[in-house]
């Protein structure tokens, strides 16, 4: 039912935001985001993985010997939605678990060399991408969006 305007409420006009939401800002992350997961996503479909498995992977690579407990702190997610999926990594070979030397409960977690293998290889499109988008800007860039980037993450709770 079209309103005084002659608008319908179920067609409006699309939202700008006029100004006070970075509707550009937006939609480049929501586009930068979609591609920049694309080619692992591609990747991880032929094992039967996710975007799980690529955290747990990459984190476990970035730092080998990290405990269940630092992977849980980093990922910011529950205990029951590590344990399928570190159990499907752990039981295919890419991660392996070792008891922590003075807490036996501990488990600290490593890549496996087919583990390192697969986080390079769920990296390098991302890297290339990043190495594009960076061909196009000044050496100081680099710097700006790294600042940008930790200035969207929430504040690390000590």
């Amino acid at each position: 039912m079209p309103d005084k305007d002659g608008k319908n409420e179920l067609h409006e006009d699309a939202m700008t935001g006029d100004g006070r939401i970075d509707m550009e800002i937006i939609e480049g992350l929501f586009f930068a985001y979609r591609d920049f997961v694309s080619d692992p996503d591609a990747i991880l479909e032929k094992s039967g993985f996710g975007r799980a498995h690529h955290r747990v992977v990459h984190f476990v690579n970035r730092e080998p010997g990290m405990t269940v407990a630092d992977l849980l702190d980093t990922l910011k997610i529950t205990k029951q939605s590590l344990a399928r999926v570190l159990k499907q990594l752990v039981d295919s070979g890419y991660i392996h678990q070792v008891a922590g030397p003075e807490d036996r409960r501990q488990r600290k977690l490593y890549p496996t060399r087919t583990g390192r293998e697969l986080a390079l290889a769920l990296a390098e499109p991302q890297s290339r991408r990043i190495a594009r988008a960076f061909e196009k800007m000044g050496p100081d860039d680099r710097r700006t969006v790294i600042r940008f980037l930790a200035g969207m993450q929430n504040a690390k709770s000590d």
